[in-house]
């Protein structure tokens, strides 16, 4: 007959199994931690950001207080950075390289890092910068004076001692936020301001995608682009001999004013450089471009093998920007140009306002695009197409309610059509009204 144990010794297992239990639950309770950062070093915080990122475990927050902090951070572990305020809340980065870095490259894996509420001055290359990682979160950040390594001589401007895996930044720096490798990421709601240039979007080290840039104001970048997806050739360390590309990033209610005014920068660019390199699938949307130094948005292709399809420009504001130079040249102050060798197809344009420019929209690429129920308030081009292959321009307002390809005869005041476009329709109202 089966003996049964005596209670205590049969409760030995369960109470040894809660024990763990309740050791478990503690231990995942308490990965998660606050540390805190003072000049002073005051109540048991680091007196430097850099000690408390060394100290810090994965998923600890790190709350910053006011303060000047001379130095360069890098981050190499999923984390939060917080401070009391952007503007009191400052890292002075003069003469190192860059104020911030999320070091994804040394890192393998990195994800889940944010970035919040600093102000990051002065560094010789980007403010913050990015490498190779995902779920990135860089917000309400004020972005000034970096880049400062920049000698601006046109074509042939050079940013001496910068990381050798930028393969295309010797232009500018790498700009004030610098994002390479990154997949699904959020930069919101930063002030970028007097930098060389403002947020750039590459693909040096890894493909960059499936990234957000929401509500920022970035203007007076004089040298360059407000915001720049471009595609470069691949580091060596990435073994690749082809480009990663840059794609399905979505770029949505940012102001960019008056960047690119003392050198070459429009509002938004979508850019590929050498053969085989991609900028594709890219959404500009409900964004206001004014002011920059060439066009609002500046599609460029320069050599045969590029991939520049598939980007969309919708609801955007777009005014007063300047003519685009060197080898895709404008005639004059154009609100958007798309422009390259390679043939660039699927490209839409809808819903935009454009005003203030010789030229409304410019297509000056082997290939298609779809223009429509865009307004342009008249007295220029609405569209020129000068190698596009087919380019269907229906239902736009093009000021007036003329047929805009029926000549400048009777019809002062309407913006009309150059080269070959399909109208089969438009607007006699501009839309919404």
């Amino acid at each position: 007959m089966f003996q049964k144990k005596p209670h205590s010794a049969q409760s030995m297992p369960a109470l040894a199994s809660t024990t763990f239990m309740i050791t478990l639950c503690f231990c995942q309770t308490a990965v998660a931690a606050d540390l805190c950062v003072n000049p002073s070093g005051a109540n048991g915080c680091s007196k430097t950001i850099q000690a408390a990122v060394t100290a810090a475990s994965p998923n600890d927050t790190i709350n910053v207080a006011a303060g000047t902090y001379k130095e360069s951070v890098t981050i190499g572990k999923p984390l939060s950075l917080i401070s009391s305020g952007a503007s009191q809340t400052i890292i002075e980065a003069t003469g190192l390289g860059s104020g911030i870095y999320v070091d994804g490259i040394d890192n393998k894996g990195l994800a889940n890092v944010v970035v919040s509420g600093f102000t990051v001055q002065n560094a010789n290359f980007e403010g913050i910068l990015v490498t190779n990682a995902s779920s990135v979160t860089i917000s309400g950040n004020i972005l000034t004076g970096n880049d400062k390594s920049l000698n601006f001589a046109g074509d042939s401007s050079t940013c001496p001692g910068i990381p050798d895996f930028e393969t295309g930044e010797d232009f500018d720096c790498g700009e004030a936020i610098h994002l390479i490798g990154v997949d699904h990421s959020i930069v919101l709601n930063n002030t970028i301001q007097n930098n060389a240039g403002g947020i750039l979007l590459s693909d040096d080290t890894g493909a960059t995608h499936d990234n957000l840039i929401i509500g920022n104001n970035v203007s007076n970048n004089v040298w360059d682009c407000g915001i720049t997806l471009a595609s470069h050739p691949p580091a060596a360390l990435t073994g690749s001999s082809t480009a990663l590309g840059v794609y399905q990033n979505t770029v949505t209610n940012n102001q960019a004013v008056n960047n690119g005014t003392k050198g070459e920068g429009a509002g938004v660019g979508i850019f590929a450089s050498a053969p085989g390199t991609a900028a594709y699938s890219n959404v500009v949307t409900n964004n206001v471009l004014t002011g920059n130094g060439i066009p609002g948005v500046a599609i460029h292709g320069h050599t045969p093998q590029q991939n520049l399809n598939n980007n969309s420009i919708i609801g955007n504001t777009i005014s007063g920007n300047g003519a685009d130079e060197a080898d895709t040249p404008t005639a004059g102050p154009a609100g958007i140009n798309v422009a390259g060798v390679s043939p660039i197809t699927g490209t839409v344009i809808m819903q935009n306002t454009i005003s203030q420019e010789m030229l409304a929209v410019v297509i000056n690429a082997p290939g298609d695009a779809r223009i429509q129920r865009n307004t342009f308030p008249g007295g220029g081009i609405g569209v020129a197409n000068l190698r596009g292959a087919a380019v269907n321009a229906d239902a736009n307002f093009w000021g007036c309610a003329a047929d805009p390809t029926a000549g400048l005869s009777g019809f002062a005041g309407c913006s009309l059509t150059m080269g070959k476009i399909t109208v089969g329709s438009w607007l006699t109202t501009a839309p919404g009204k």
